[in-house]
């Protein structure tokens, strides 16, 4: 194809979601080399992302442009290429969540700088969506989330919880400190071990530097807070089996995590590159099997569209602090964080991504009240 030809075709298919190349809107893209069209024509969501960190085009509302892009669903239209194809075998063949594989997630994306972290999240240092409904600030919007959870498992003075993936360990500081309980924490990132060490000194919390899988003893409350994203559906059933082995008979069991409104074998492959690798959004089928002859759910409550506020909020503290940050990071890394935050966004605005707490307990147990806002 010719780059005329190679040209018209990405204008058609940019005009389909009405953003215009060159044009006035917010949303439109600013083309700055001409490559663009062949390369994003060949490799979309990968190209997208790429040519926008090497400046090959810009747009003044990148998470406007975004959710006009998913909306549309233009990448459905594009001819799968051979590499989306090797992806898509690869997914479906092999495990890409291993415990050894496991580990690339926590040394790209979570070990970077816990300084970048503490200048971009709220001040307990929360990695995942805040719950707005109350709130009208980043920090509000966390209390309240983490508020919410302890409501939603019927939290107890002295109760025993494990947490998968503790993060920072924002959680169970305000576990120990809210509501007495001890906590234990499993994570893989040595980086947000340390500042969680740290942030919990004096409380009865502990944290152990160990795969999910790992995870030993009986609990009241088994939560996990932003780690089913970097599970896998090949692992799926495994995190299941985990959580069940290790949370009482009586006892409750928490997951907040991202979802796709589709079951999918690929994740996008733009994110999985420079992100987030390996991880992989699940589908409401694939947990509904993950958990099927395991645990009974009691409530599943969405609230996605507060993913959307929270990136803006992060995206917001990331560009204020950019000044006193980019001698260490350099401009490619500023439009990658960029593109991440706010094509995120985006997505989460156009509802083709969602937000999920669920509650599930065993067979048999008392059905908690777990349905609040």
């Amino acid at each position: 194809m010719s780059k005329k030809n190679t040209k018209e075709t990405v204008e058609k298919l940019l005009g389909m979601a009405g953003i215009t190349i060159n044009g006035s809107n917010e949303w439109d893209i600013q083309v700055h080399n001409d490559n663009f069209y062949d390369r994003v024509l060949a490799d979309t969501d990968l190209a997208l992302g790429e040519t926008y960190m090497e400046n090959w085009w810009s747009t003044w509302a990148l998470d406007k442009l975004i959710e006009r892009l998913v909306s549309t669903d233009i990448e459905r239209c594009i001819k799968r290429n051979a590499r989306f194809l090797l992806d898509f075998a690869s997914a479906k063949l092999l495990n890409r969540q291993t415990r050894r594989r496991s580990l690339e997630v926590g040394k790209k994306h979570y070990d970077i700088d816990n300084d970048l972290y503490k200048r971009m999240l709220d001040e307990r240092m929360l990695y995942t969506c805040g719950y707005w409904q109350h709130a009208d600030t980043l920090d509000k919007a966390q209390a309240d989330k983490l508020d919410l959870v302890c409501r939603k498992i019927n939290l107890q003075p002295g109760m025993e919880v494990l947490d998968l993936g503790c993060g920072f360990g924002s959680f169970a500081r305000f576990a120990a400190e809210n509501y007495g309980a001890k906590v234990t924490g499993y994570n893989i990132s040595g980086e947000q071990l340390k500042l969680a060490r740290e942030m919990n000194k004096g409380l009865d919390v502990e944290f152990r530097e160990e795969d999910y899988r790992n995870a030993k003893g009986k609990y009241d409350r088994v939560v996990s807070i932003g780690i089913f994203e970097h599970v896998g559906p090949k692992n799926h059933r495994t995190y299941m089996e985990t959580v069940n082995r290790c949370l009482k008979d009586d006892g409750i069991a928490f997951i907040h995590t991202i979802g796709n409104n589709r079951t999918t074998t690929v994740s996008n492959r733009w994110v999985n590159r420079y992100i987030f690798p390996n991880g992989k959004l699940p589908s409401i089928a694939q947990i509904g099997k993950a958990m099927e002859g395991l645990f009974v759910m009691e409530d599943w409550h969405n609230f996605g569209e507060d993913y959307d506020k929270t990136l803006m909020a992060w995206y917001e503290n990331f560009k204020h602090a950019w000044p006193e940050l980019k001698d260490r990071y350099g401009d490619q890394f500023y439009r990658m964080w960029t593109f991440y935050l706010l094509s995120c966004a985006g997505a989460f605005r156009a509802r083709t991504i969602q937000l999920w707490q669920i509650v599930m307990t065993k067979t048999g147990s008392t059905q908690p009240e777990c349905r609040l806002v």
